[in-house]
Order: structure tokens, then C-alpha cells, then sequence
């Protein structure tokens, strides 16, 4: 069954979290089974690697929109016709954007060991933070690396509109009256800064520039002074973090991912106050059938080398409600199988150089240098 590992709603979160390294079995050159909480790695004996599998790093953007009304909003449809101005506040969550991106991670049911020996020259092992087998024997092993969190853009400073009203409209006795005048000053500006498009105003700029600054102020002061009449809206944008694991063997059909409430913002995939998301993997590797694997002989002779991933292929569709989001096809290596290099490749007779691909486990590059 396909799980849903963590919603971070502040922050994001290592990929270790959601993982449980400890209490693996795993089988040893000896053929013996053992059952034992350890950190994978390598020792002067020998090294423990995994190999990994293929999780979604699902980014979603919700955006937080906060209106006040003005001041003045019930005046707005008398003064500058304009109707249906809310006069209640509301707060507002919609989602902006949906990135999915594939990481590995260490797949606790592949973990496999490598006993050193006198003939072999396969110490150099290097592996990942968690446990995954980067490659062997090589210089600048690299990881793949998280996506870059996301960084909202900075908000432009809250502008007082009471610092654009003349003595005359402070002075006023009541609301109906400052908001009366109010309007006549939102109107004086709008035709200076027509006057001043034309050409036509009393006292024009020296230059271009000076005539752009003139624009924006004459804007500035207008937004200000009609926002007591529309309202302002604050909007904010946050990023929530999603990590989900594809399972294994046949597609899960389509699962809640998460839910939005347009008044709570981001909730979980069981609340149902919120509308849902919904995810849809598929497996669309088109492999060769893996060679049988011959019990008997597996357990008279477990033979030596190192395992890879054979990686298959997943498809990750994302839905709002019916309608389709957003599609991802990505490598998949719990869609594949595993294949064992043999110790062979890694005699002492030359050095063997084997390069993982950090997502899937897959051979990258293996070469050695000619024995002399």
C-alpha cells in the first residue's frame, strides 16, 4: 500500500525522519542471517550498503490571502461606484503551484554486505549519508541533492492612508463626510496624473525620470486613499513539504494526497472540511523478466560481488478533485529488480572503478586499468 510519509507544514525536513534504519536483517558472504540494530558503513572488515528506492518530494505553494475592509467601504458604491464591497473580513487559502521531484532514499529491504579479502581490492567503498552505495574505488562521489526551499517574495511596506488627507478631511465630524471628500481627492489625483500624461499639467518635469517618480507617487497616494473604500488584501505564500513512497508491485489507484479548506488552508488527507488532492502512481517499466533465481543453489553457494538496482519506471499523476494536474515520469528502482556484479570484476589483479547513479542505484560507469 502506497504511504504518505509526513506533511511538514514549517520548515523542511531531512529525509531520515521518515526512515527506520535500525532492526534490518540482512545476509553476510557466510551465508548467516543476522538480526541487529546498526549503522550501515564500512569497516576495516567489511562495509553494509543499501540500495535505494525512489520516494516524491511533492512541493505545494498555498497562498494565504487576508482582506480588510476600508474605513469607508459602505460609502464605496455612493462615491466611486463601485458595488459588492465586502465589509466583513475573509481569509482565503488557495493553492499556486505543485512541483514533484524524485529522491532517493535507502531501501531498507535491499541491504547487502561486502567482506574484504586479501584478493580483493574493493575497500574504497563510498556511500551516502544514510546508507546508499555511491560507488567504489572512486573520487567525487555525489549525492542528489534536496530542491531549494522555496523563498517568498519580500512585501511592499504598508502605506498609512491618513497621511495623504488634508486638515479639511481630518477635521471632518463624521464618517459619511471624510469619505466624501476622500473621493474628491482620489479624483484630483487621477486627473493631475492624466494632466501630467498629456502634457497638459501646470507644472511639467524637467525629464523622463523626474516624470516617472511624479506617476508613482500620484499612484501611491491613490492606492492608499482608495484602499479605505476597496480594502486591502495581504497575501502570503508557503510552501509544504510532502514526501511519498511509491509501493511496490501493482498500482494503488488513485489516493487522497492532501486536502484544502479554503478557510484552514492545507489539512490533512482524512479531514474532510478540506477539498481533495488527489496522486495516482503508476508502473510503466518496460524491463526484460529477471533471470530465476535458483533457491537451492542460493543457499548451498551465496556467491560474492556487489548488487545493483535494474530500475523500472513510475508514472505520478497529480489531481485537483477530477481534474489532472500535473504528470511525472521518473526511474523507479522498487519497479525493477537487482542484479549481483561479480566478485570477479574486482580482483586484486586491477583496480575496479564503479560509479552508482545517486537515484537509482543503476551501474553509471565501471572501468579498471589494464594489469601490467
Amino acid at each position: 500500500m502506497n504511504r504518505l510519509l509526513k506533511v511538514f507544514r514549517a520548515g523542511r525536513k531531512a529525509m531520515g525522519l521518515a526512515l527506520l534504519l535500525a532492526g534490518v536483517p540482512f545476509s553476510i558472504a557466510g551465508g548467516q542471517t543476522l538480526l541487529s540494530r546498526y549503522q550501515p558503513g564500512a569497516t576495516p572488515e567489511g562495509c553494509v550498503y543499501y540500495l535505494p528506492q525512489t520516494v516524491l518530494h511533492i512541493s505545494v505553494l498555498v497562498e494565504k490571502s487576508v482582506y480588510e475592509p476600508g474605513d469607508f467601504a459602505p460609502f464605496a458604491q455612493r462615491y466611486l461606484r463601485v458595488a459588492d464591497v465586502s465589509q466583513e473580513p475573509l481569509t482565503r487559502y488557495r493553492v499556486v503551484g505543485i512541483t514533484q521531484t524524485p529522491l532517493p532514499v535507502a531501501d531498507t529491504s535491499k541491504v547487502f554486505s561486502v567482506r574484504f579479502d586479501a584478493r580483493s581490492v574493493a575497500a574504497r567503498m563510498s556511500l551516502s549519508e544514510d546508507g546508499r552505495l555511491l560507488g567504489m574505488n572512486i573520487d567525487n562521489a555525489a549525492d542528489v541533492e534536496l530542491p531549494m526551499p522555496f523563498e517568498p517574495q519580500p512585501q511592499a511596506p504598508w502605506v498609512n492612508p491618513r497621511q495623504f488627507m488634508s486638515e479639511e478631511i481630518l477635521s471632518c465630524g463624521s464618517t459619511a463626510k471624510m469619505a466624501e471628500l476622500t473621493a474628491h481627492e482620489i479624483y484630483d489625483l487621477r486627473e493631475n496624473r492624466s494632466l501630467l500624461i498629456k502634457g497638459q499639467a501646470d507644472f511639467m518635469p524637467q525629464d523622463g525620470q523626474q516624470m516617472q517618480l511624479m506617476l508613482q507617487e500620484l499612484d501611491r497616494q491613490d492606492r492608499a486613499l482608495t484602499s479605505l473604500f476597496l480594502g486591502t488584501t495581504k497575501c502570503d505564500t508557503t510552501e509544504h513539504v510532502l514526501w511519498y513512497v511509491p509501493a511496490k508491485g501493482a498500482n494503488s489507484g488513485r489516493e487522497v494526497l492532501f486536502r484544502l479548506s479554503q478557510l484552514r488552508g492545507l489539512v490533512e488527507a482524512d479531514d474532510l472540511s478540506g477539498a481533495p488532492y488527489y496522486i495516482n502512481v503508476e508502473d510503466v517499466s518496460q524491463l526484460p523478466a529477471a533471470e530465476p533465481v535458483d533457491k537451492k543453489k542460493k543457499a548451498a553457494k551465496q556467491e560474492a560481488g556487489i548488487y545493483v538496482n535494474v530500475p523500472g519506471r513510475l508514472r505520478s499523476t497529480l489531481y485537483e478533485g477530477i481534474q489532472p494536474l500535473q504528470a511525472l515520469e521518473a526511474p523507479a528502482p522498487q519497479y525493477g529488480y537487482t542484479l549481483l556484479l561479480s566478485g570477479d570484476l574486482f580482483n586484486k589483479r586491477y583496480t575496479t572503478r564503479l560509479r552508482l547513479n545517486a537515484l537509482t542505484g543503476a551501474v553509471e560507469r565501471l572501468d579498471a586499468d589494464q594489469p601490467k
